[in-house]
């Protein structure tokens, strides 16, 4: 199973709902990779925290290499490194991915992400990708990649006018390179039952047929030191209300496409 989290709209909680349902799944048993496509890098320094420092190979010289043909090229391993946490791995950001994305686009190699996770089918049970807030080349890469799209929105109305835009988007990557890429569901974050306007925006999306995802995600101060620890919620505080949140969103997604 590939899950993309994309929104084009920043500050949604992408890396933070990667992050927490990757190590949930790892948590639970499955081997897990997460595909940090970002070049801000979020989801990598979650991760591995101060370890991103060292590492020597990360997804911008994955790119390159497809970029400068080489007889004997690095094998896709390379580019992978192990978190402190059991059974999850991480295909770290590099900020090169940036100035690597025209030269990616002209020579066309918005394959070569579901070429590698292919490749990597059989070493991982599930694989998250997190993406930058932009529809570009990484993000395209990513849904022609994945079986499914995971959508965070943040209650607001400049997310939810956003949102439309989003979900044509993602219909014509489907119609144009991956038939098979499902719209798993929109993932309510930040939310402030007591606030009138995210239970009114919420309940108007359901209203109008959306695939809205319950349990929705609390606010919290403890996901600020969860990204300061560099610890997902599960492994942070397992009985903080934000940790079975995540728990419960994640067994509703296995439940539905069985991972």
């Amino acid at each position: 199973m590939r899950r993309v989290v994309f929104n084009q709209k920043g500050g949604v909680g992408k890396s933070t709902i990667t992050c927490n349902l990757a190590a949930i799944s790892a948590h639970n048993g499955q081997r897990t990779l997460v595909v940090d496509l970002d070049p801000q890098g979020n989801s990598t320094r979650y991760l591995l925290g101060d370890a991103t420092d060292e590492l020597e190979n990360s997804l911008a010289d994955f790119f390159d290499q497809t970029l400068n043909f080489k007889l004997n090229p690095k094998p896709l391993d390379d580019f992978v490194a192990a978190s402190p946490f059991e059974r999850l791995h991480v295909m770290p950001s590099h900020p090169d991915l940036e100035e690597l994305q025209g030269k990616l686009e002209s020579r066309y190699k918005i394959f070569k992400l579901r070429e590698a996770l292919d490749e990597l089918a059989e070493d991982y049970d599930v694989i998250y990708i997190d993406t930058p807030p932009a529809l570009n080349f990484f993000t395209r890469s990513a849904m022609i990649a994945a079986d499914a799209c995971l959508i965070p929105f943040d209650c607001d109305d400049f997310s939810r006018r956003a949102l439309y835009s989003l979900l044509a988007n993602v219909d014509e990557i489907r119609a144009d390179h991956n038939p098979d890429l499902a719209i798993e569901g929109i993932v309510v974050n930040q939310f402030q039952p007591r606030a009138s306007l995210p239970r009114k925006v919420v309940q108007e999306l359901i209203d109008e047929g959306l695939p809205i995802i319950a349990p929705y995600l609390s606010a919290s101060v403890k996901i600020k030191e969860s990204h300061e620890q560099a610890k997902p919620m599960i492994h942070l505080d397992p009985k903080h209300k934000l940790s079975k949140e995540f728990v419960a969103l994640h067994d509703t997604l296995a439940r539905q496409y069985g991972t």
